[in-house]
């Protein structure tokens, strides 16, 4: 099994799955040098146009009872090295400059994106949960798309990796999920999830460090596999640390920092924001093409909260008669469909699905002499 693994990262390649580059300067703890480490693409903005357009769609606001502190109070490294030894983890989450660099970015400038994200996971984590919960994964995993993706499935980032996971397009149809004209299965919150966990899994039957899983899963397998060799064979992350991308240095530190503000962002000051997508839904399969449109206009659901349950389908079209294909619903509008779906497929499908004519052939008279000489033009 290892073999095959090895094999199949080969096709994965040095390629990682998001690209950075914002930088912060910390000290070597090895030259006591400064050093140059990026900052993950999820955490170079506060509120960029992505996230209003996110959190409008789905009605994302400050709720009446939470009252934001302006300021974040002074927390002293002994604190923070306390606390995170309080997170129950079974991956290593030690304290250093970098980590308070990043804990410090959430808690201060990245306030106003951790209270929306601390929205999101009601709908996300139970999701997450279950996934790494059946492969036997550590739950700390839960927060990787926090740093990934600031929980937005519809994130792309500037090399083209997509969705809460940031599966870049090869890496992605290794995994199974599906991208074409319509669909786009990075986006889809479940399938991409089991497939991360799939993809955390494979890499740490190759690495058995989750650090170094971590890692691997930022800058590909072959980047870490090339530190190891120039480390002399360590694989441990913090003996290869040097031989990393200064992308991949910054990684496992920020990975650090979004378990703990996760955890600890009431003591910052933050609360969550309040969201209207729904904490229960289920799917419906199915058979015929669709559009999104349809289903908001005949059940009187929301257009904008179909597309946040349903963020796979690329143009709001469901290619049902490709291929079954599922539609997340809020739980409570799961009869209403199916008591009215007849009247959702009839409702205006020349105006909302592809139109698909069959074109006759005009036969010239040349054509027809050819063909009856058994020549095929």
């Amino acid at each position: 099994m290892k073999n095959f693994l090895i094999g199949l990262f080969t096709f994965i390649g040095t390629t990682g799955i998001s690209a950075q580059t914002q930088s912060i300067t910390v000290h070597s703890q090895t030259t006591g040098k400064e050093e140059i480490i990026d900052v993950p693409e999820s955490m170079q903005s506060e509120m960029d146009s992505l996230y209003w357009d996110w959190q409008s769609k789905n009605h994302i606001t400050l709720g009446e009872n939470c009252t934001m502190a302006s300021t974040n109070p002074v927390v002293s490294d002994s604190i923070y090295m306390d606390r995170l030894s309080r997170i129950p983890s079974i991956i290593e989450m030690p304290y250093n400059e970098a980590v308070r660099k990043f804990i410090d970015m959430y808690a201060v400038r990245l306030r106003n994106k951790v209270s929306f994200m601390l929205a999101a996971t009601n709908f996300y984590m139970p999701i997450f949960e279950e996934a790494l919960d059946l492969y036997d994964l550590p739950q700390e995993l839960k927060y990787l798309p926090i740093i990934e993706s600031a929980l937005n499935p519809v994130a792309v980032s500037r090399q083209g990796a997509t969705g809460l996971w940031q599966f870049m397009l090869g890496t992605g149809k290794i995994y199974g999920l599906k991208n074409n004209s319509l669909i786009d299965e990075r986006r889809d919150p479940v399938k991409s999830t089991w497939a991360a966990a799939r993809y955390l899994k494979d890499l740490y039957d190759i690495y058995q460090d989750w650090n170094l899983v971590l890692a691997a899963y930022n800058c590909g397998p072959g980047t870490i596999n090339k530190a190891i060799r120039r480390a002399g064979g360590a694989t441990d992350y913090w003996t290869i640390y040097n031989y990393l991308p200064k992308e991949t240095r910054g990684y496992v530190p920020a990975f650090i920092a979004a378990n703990y503000i996760m955890t600890y962002y009431c003591e910052h000051g933050i609360c969550p924001m309040e969201t209207q997508l729904p904490n229960a839904t289920d799917t419906i399969h199915i058979n015929k093409d669709l559009h999104l449109q349809q289903v908001a206009e005949v059940c009187n659901i929301n257009l904008d909260q179909l597309r946040s349950l349903n963020p796979q389908y690329k143009k709001d079209i469901i290619p049902g008669n490709s291929e079954l294909c599922a539609l997340r619903l809020p739980n409570n509008f799961v009869s209403t469909f199916i008591d009215r779906q007849d009247s959702v497929f009839a409702y205006k499908p020349n105006e909302y699905l592809t139109k698909r004519k069959t074109v006759a052939i005009k036969e010239t008279t040349s054509s027809r002499n050819r063909s009856s000489k058994g020549i095929i033009s």
